[in-house]
């Protein structure tokens, strides 16, 4: 439950810290006080949209902190784990907007975005604002309702991803069919041209050793001619050097330069001779060989004419096989893919059925039971004449419905006789206020949020039917907390703990505080409400009244 919430610099809030206590809590003031201020900024640490307008005048920044008591919320702490956020029993959520626009949430610290905080703070927290009733004619809200009465809200979320999923691959089964017939054309050409390039089968490197391959054998008798040449020189050359190096033995040589020329001749013959060597290898190694050199040609000219087809060089031919093969294999995936979602299709169909039909089977239960409990309410509200009525319009199942087999609309009538009607063609804004107030009270008593909060959604409603609100509130506080913003005394005198909103002008600015009541003090508040600005004795009187019944209710 919310245990502390510290406003700084927002609006006309200078500065403003407020401890909660569980039960019912009632907000009051002035008209224009400011009553709403607190909730608003509770719901900037709850994700809301930041207004740099918010800010207090002169201020460079609004700061909202709101405090939280997790013992009771394990979904909450489960959330916070799982993001490695969790600080044991407690949780801080910050909101800072500055005067030029930019906005930071934090969550026990640590930097969040929006919708990380708007996700946690439905886990902590309902907000029914003075215009809930109004969302209450959207069928949307409607049906939302009715599944958080149920508790099957995991179902219900089960049917509406198996309904995406299945409306998904529906959606891509049609497209692949739709361009199966191209597909069809480009998979034969694309099996001719890999079956080509199959039986070409250029192996890496190959190219290159055919090209000089075929420099070899067209100049076989050319290179052989001249390899002879050199071969004989070598000979020539390496007799001639052993023949120098004879001469140059003997004593008379005895000289430091004979001795190197000695070397330098020895090691010219033996170089020669080894070059004698590598020539006879050249020359071992070249063939005139005709045959192979029509089949060398032969061969690349098939490499040639097929790399034209595809409009590459040569040696490109590796890669575009590869890449035609891929394409190719694609083909027949996608062909492994239309039967694939086939399959999957149909299981979908009946997972999507058998969850729906139990869907349906609970939403009709639990329609029954809202309608006698919300009934059972609006005849404490002085409607006890109304028909209150919850429509469950059956769709197919063979078209998968995110929403689930059947339409949910909440219906009315308020004269009897008359036949029940969607809730935005007959209710007046009073009686739409009431049934909207009676629904969140039914639903919330069977949700699991720890803190509700109520913002002035008494609008429209008056006299003993006050008391009965204000009643319905504090019973409601026995299980939840309940935080409420009223101009009713009826209301204010059922709460548990009161806070009163004032506000203080000067010529120069603005501000509102707010403290809690105590006995006299709170009194004094509810005379006020119950008489307007001047307090008789008659009205103390009342006031006290109220609050002793309050208690002993």
């Amino acid at each position: 439950m919310l245990t502390h919430i510290s406003i700084q610099n927002y609006t006309i809030v200078d500065t403003l810290e407020m401890e909660f206590s569980g039960g019912m809590t009632v907000i009051t003031g002035e008209t224009g006080a400011g009553k709403s201020i607190m909730l608003d900024a509770l719901g900037l640490c709850l994700g809301d949209r930041a207004d740099p307008k918010a800010v207090r005048h002169g201020s460079d920044k609004a700061e909202i902190i709101a405090s939280f008591d997790l013992s009771d919320n394990p979904a909450a702490q489960q959330w916070l784990a799982a993001r490695d956020l969790c600080q044991g029993e407690e949780c801080l959520l910050r909101r800072v907007v500055t005067s030029e626009g930019r906005s930071r949430a934090y969550i026990n610290g640590s930097s969040s975005t929006l919708q990380d905080s708007a996700e946690l703070g439905g886990l902590l927290i309902d907000i029914h604002s003075q215009h809930a009733h109004q969302s209450l004619l959207r069928k949307s809200v409607q049906r939302q309702l009715l599944d958080a009465f149920a508790g099957h809200q995991k179902l219900a979320k089960s049917v509406e991803t198996l309904a995406l999923e299945w409306l998904q691959q529906q959606r891509e089964l049609e497209q692949l069919s739709t361009a199966r017939d191209e597909q069809t054309a480009r998979a034969q050409l694309l099996s001719y041209q890999v079956d080509e390039l199959n039986e070409l089968d250029l192996q890496a490197g190959e190219l290159d050793a055919l090209d000089e391959e075929l420099k070899q054998l067209a100049n076989a008798e050319n290179i052989l001619h001249s390899a002879h040449q050199a071969l004989e020189l070598c000979e020539e050359h390496e007799n001639g050097s052993r023949r120098a190096l004879h001469l140059m033995e003997g004593e008379a040589h005895s000289s430091p330069a004979a001795n190197n020329a000695r070397e330098l001749l020895d090691s010219a013959a033996i170089q020669l001779q080894e070059a004698h060597s590598e020539i006879q290898r050249h020359i071992d190694a070249v063939e005139i060989n005709p045959q192979r050199l029509v089949e060398v040609e032969k061969r690349l000219e098939q490499i040639h004419d097929i790399a034209r087809k595809h409009r590459v060089k040569p040696e490109a031919l590796t890669e575009i096989h590869a890449s035609l093969q891929q394409e190719a294999q694609g083909l027949a995936d996608g062909g492994q893919r239309i039967e694939e979602l086939q399959s999957s299709l149909s299981e979908l169909a009946l997972r999507y059925q058998k969850d729906a039909a139990t869907l349906s089977k609970q939403r009709t239960k639990a329609a029954r039971s809202l309608e006698k409990k919300a009934s059972a309410v609006l005849a404490t509200l002085a409607m006890e004449h109304c028909r209150f009525e919850v429509s469950l319009q059956t769709r197919a199942l063979d078209t998968p419905q995110p929403q689930g087999a059947e339409e949910v609309e909440l219906l009315i009538s308020t004269n009897p006789g008359s036949v029940a009607q969607p809730l935005g063609k007959i209710a007046s804004g009073g009686e739409l206020s009431r049934i909207s107030l009676a629904i969140q009270v039914v639903t919330a008593s069977s949700g699991s949020l720890p803190s509700m909060v109520f913002d002035e959604v008494d609008v429209g409603i008056g006299g003993a039917v006050a008391e009965v609100v204000g009643r319905l509130l504090r019973k409601l506080a026995a299980d939840t907390q309940v935080l409420c913003v009223t101009h009713l005394p009826q209301v204010a005198a059922q709460g548990h703990q009161h806070l009163q909103v004032t506000k203080h002008s000067d010529k120069k600015s603005a501000r509102t505080t707010m403290s809690q009541l105590l006995d006299d003090a709170r009194t004094q508040e509810v005379a006020r409400m119950l008489g307007g600005v001047k307090i008789t004795e008659q009205s103390l009187a009342h006031a006290q009244e109220m609050l002793s019944d309050a208690c002993d209710a």
